[in-house]
């Protein structure tokens, strides 16, 4: 396991300053890469020996060995900064700046996605039975899109609002040849994160898309895919929904027998409707 691995793994165990690095760790990981386990601790205001434990818990050694590992993680990837967000001083130079931020930012998400738990996904959802689409308000058109590609390919999906009542409904129905997928943005608390815990005592197979990777969900979840933890509210909700677009971009790759013909067959529909009468 990677150190977010083991993270995610061991936090039900964690005390209240364990968490608070595991988040610095999980969010600010280019930042702590460069930190003493003294400096680290100063970040999250515990001592540099508590560092120390919260490495050794993880199953390391001690802090230079987590520190390697965080370092060569950052070595593995060709890092993208974000652009200049300054206001400009015309309307073209705010345009500009704004595709630039954007266009580093989807750059900066595609190097750091993780192919392999995507790869995951997409065997649970084309083996799944059932599958249950969970979004918190924000993350609503990253999973609206993902249902509209999950639909089109015909897979038996459903859209749940993040209600305790709507939730325990689609709970009862859970067993071990459902696929739960929860999106979450972090900006409101919500029973999500519980859902999936629930889910998965119930033998539910359950993933995440998250807007960071300290969210709760992160913890509850079997496979999580989560864009880099973004300054502002908008530019998360919209790497979210870059995620959800190369999940249906890699099942219509994979199974592109369920597509076919669906686009057509939707217009004719539309068609028929719109100039249907009695």
């Amino acid at each position: 396991m990677n150190y977010e691995e083991r993270i995610r793994h061991a936090s039900p165990e964690f005390s209240k300053s364990f968490a608070r690095l595991a988040d610095f760790l999980l969010d600010s990981y280019i930042e702590a890469a460069f930190m003493t386990a003294t400096e680290l601790g100063h970040a999250v205001n515990v001592d540099a020996t508590t560092v120390v434990r919260f490495s050794q818990q993880l199953g390391y050694t001690g802090y230079p060995e987590l520190l390697r590992e965080i370092r060569d993680k950052i070595k593995s990837q060709i890092l993208v900064q974000p652009g200049n967000t300054s206001q400009g001083d015309n309307i073209d130079t705010v345009v500009h700046a704004a595709m630039h931020e954007l266009e580093n930012l989807f750059e900066q998400t595609r190097k750091l996605l993780d192919s392999g738990i995507l790869s995951q996904l997409i065997q649970k959802i084309n083996a799944a039975e059932k599958i249950f689409l969970i979004p918190d308000t924000h993350a609503q058109p990253a999973a609206y899109n993902l249902f509209n590609i999950l639909e089109r390919g015909q897979y038996p999906v459903t859209r749940v609002t993040p209600t305790a009542l709507d939730l325990a409904r689609a709970l009862r129905l859970a067993n071990d040849r459902a696929l739960l997928i929860a999106f979450e943005t972090g900006a409101e608390t919500s029973h999500i994160a519980a859902a999936l815990h629930e889910a998965r005592l119930a033998g539910m197979s359950t993933a995440a898309i998250l807007g960071a990777a300290s969210l709760p969900c992160a913890q509850s979840a079997d496979l999580v895919l989560f864009a880099q933890a973004q300054p502002t509210l908008e530019t998360g909700v919209m790497l979210m929904n870059a995620i959800a677009y190369v999940i249906g971009r890699a099942l219509r790759w994979q199974s592109p027998e369920r597509f076919q013909g669906a686009d057509q067959n939707i217009l004719d529909l539309t068609s028929r409707l719109q100039n249907f009468t009695h």
